[in-house]
């Protein structure tokens, strides 16, 4: 009589089965760090992008605060009461406010004897490196540049010449893009400062 031994059981896995689960678990952890890498070089650092916004704000901020009048407060009929005889409308002769700088003045954002004194000045102002309204560049924003453009805007009910779309762009590195727009109304167009 032969004498049956019952098989021992298999504890473990086999070498096959190990080397398939390493490869399966490579591909899945090279799959995340590559979607991760990914993620990580084509989002704008937060800091940067942060910084542009407040670049933004500020230079548009600058130019809403500043007047918006019928004439450039350098002309001798901006503060006559009688240029704005229909509503806000700058009617009655006077030369009229261009969008620009007038070039004439020589106006810069910079001057100290012909500044910038309305907001149409700003339009296509632009600055490479960021600076502070006297000019003094602004440590560690070099590498940013801000570009403004003011056009008319159309609002209802209010006149077609009293009302501004002021839009500033700015860039800095990563490829970081801010941009901010704002509209300004005249309300007082004989009201100098």
């Amino acid at each position: 009589m032969s004498s049956t031994r019952p098989e021992a059981q298999q504890a473990g896995v086999t070498l096959v089965e190990l080397v398939v689960f390493i490869v399966i678990v490579a591909v899945a952890v090279a799959g995340v760090l590559g979607a991760l890498n990914i993620a990580t070089r084509s989002s704008a650092d937060p800091m940067m992008q942060k910084q542009a916004l407040a670049i933004a704000e500020s230079l548009l901020e600058e130019i809403e605060l500043m007047p918006f009048t019928c004439r450039d407060p350098d002309d001798a009929t901006a503060g006559d009461a009688s240029v704005a005889l229909s509503g806000n409308t700058c009617v009655n002769g006077g030369t009229m406010e261009n969008i620009g700088p007038e070039a004439a003045q020589s106006e810069t954002r910079y001057s100290a004897a012909n500044p910038f004194d309305n907001v149409n000045d700003y339009n296509n102002f632009a600055m490479a490196g960021i600076s502070d309204i006297n000019g003094t560049a602004i440590p560690n924003l070099g590498a940013y540049t801000a570009t403004v453009a003011v056009a008319q805007q159309v609002l209802t009910g209010v006149p077609l010449d009293a009302g501004l779309l002021i839009t500033v762009t700015v860039t800095g590195p990563a490829n970081t893009r801010v941009v901010l727009q704002g509209i300004r109304t005249r309300y007082a167009p004989t009201s100098l400062p």
